[in-house]
């Protein structure tokens, strides 16, 4: 009796797993699988575990998917090349100053990090203005963990550029290589190195996003110009580093990101180094830059272009005949009292519209044009004058 029961319970089993089965095999040919279509060939992409690295002396499927070992991929090579080339050049910059509260016992010390390139081997260095500003002593470190106090030779806050120098041997100075920044391409690739909230030498890489950005420059009250867009990862710290072309040779300085956090969000910009060429050797030599000057004090924007206003006394504009407003003194009796009063008149002001050629809309218009005179240069002044287009040749003094 038992046997039978036992009988009748093991086919109720068989019959159960039976359906079971069916349901599965049912579900999975509704779904476009079965067991007859299940791959039989390993993936061309296996999955690594243990067993791989247990017999040395039989092939993997990885080894036909992973370079050899100890060997790197052609971009890791690249990547490996530019970082051994020139982040020897790349300095750490801290700086510490005085925040002023109006009681001297109450001032606080502020402290700033952030990067630098070595130029050449009299220990000068380029950096950011606006990472050295206001400090009060100023310390270097280079790579292998020296560090040196370093002096100030010259700022230029319009393009946001400072040099220092540090009197370190000779041997342990590792210039960077200049490049090219004229024929930098959208797309091409770039690698930042810099000290990243104080991680020294730090090594990103992307491409140039844009070219030609301006940016404002509160410090100074003009634009940056011609700045490189990149999307190589830059934060805090990472000011004053290189950015750098896969040949290993300098190419801009990062100097700014765009973010609403502070941190990088993938839209950097960067200092041209051609622009970094130019300011450098001025700062080097006379330890500022010294630009053109046209003389002209003050000027109102219209949509037509810049009314000019003031002129500087024995200025360069009022010496090549260019006018702005005139002041008109009246003199008026009443009984005894004689009263003076000034008016203003803006009809005889010349409104410049363009400088050698080129349409002046804005100030910015303006001094892009000088930056690129020198001082004993001539520019050519089109200006409306009482209705009618004239060409006024200025020779440009040397900027105060």
């Amino acid at each position: 009796m038992m046997s039978s029961r036992v009988a009748r319970r093991s086919v109720v089993v068989v019959m159960l797993l039976f359906g079971a089965g069916g349901i599965c095999l049912a579900w999975m040919a509704e779904t476009g699988f079965s067991v007859a279509q299940a791959p039989l060939q390993p993936s061309t992409v296996p999955t690594r575990n243990a067993e791989d690295t247990l017999f040395a002396g039989e092939p993997s499927p990885w080894d036909a998917v992973l370079p050899p070992p100890g060997r790197y991929t052609p971009d890791e090579l690249v990547n490996i090349a530019v970082y051994e080339k020139a982040n020897r050049a790349v300095v750490n910059i801290r700086t510490q100053g005085v925040r002023e509260s109006g009681f001297p016992l109450l001032d606080v010390i502020t402290e700033g990090e952030g990067s630098g390139a070595i130029i050449d081997k009299q220990g000068h260095i380029v950096t950011n203005h606006h990472v050295i500003e206001d400090a009060r002593s100023i310390s270097v470190t280079l790579f292998d963990g020296t560090a040196y106090e370093a002096q100030l030779v010259g700022v230029d806050p319009p393009t946001d550029i400072a040099v220092l120098q540090i009197a370190a041997p000779a041997e342990k100075l590792i210039p960077v290589a200049f490049g090219d920044s004229t024929n930098l391409k959208v797309g091409q690739r770039v690698f930042a190195i810099g000290n990243p909230f104080g991680l020294e030498r730090t090594l990103t890489t992307g491409i140039i996003s844009s070219l030609n950005r301006t940016l404002p420059n509160p410090r100074s009250g003009r634009s940056l110009k011609q700045m490189i867009q990149i999307d190589a990862a830059i934060n805090p710290g990472n000011s004053g580093g290189l950015l750098i072309d896969s040949h290993g040779t300098m190419i801009g300085m990062n100097t700014a990101i765009a973010s609403k956090t502070g941190e990088s969000a993938g839209v950097g910009f960067a200092i041209p180094v051609n622009t970094l060429r130019r300011v450098v050797q001025q700062l080097i030599r006379d330890g500022r830059v010294v630009r053109a000057d046209a003389g002209i004090v003050q000027v109102l924007q219209t949509e037509q272009g810049l009314l000019i206003a003031v002129l500087r006394p024995g200025g360069a504009a009022e010496r090549a005949g260019l006018q702005g407003f005139r002041l008109i003194r009246t003199r008026k009796r009443q009984g005894p009292l004689v009263f003076e009063s000034t008016s203003i008149d803006r009809s005889a002001a010349d409104l410049i519209v363009a400088v050698d050629g080129n349409p002046i809309r804005t100030v910015d218009d303006l001094l892009t044009i000088l930056d690129t005179k020198q001082p004993g240069n001539k520019a050519i002044f089109t200006v409306v004058r009482k209705g009618g287009r004239i060409d006024v040749p200025v020779v440009l003094d040397a900027e105060e």
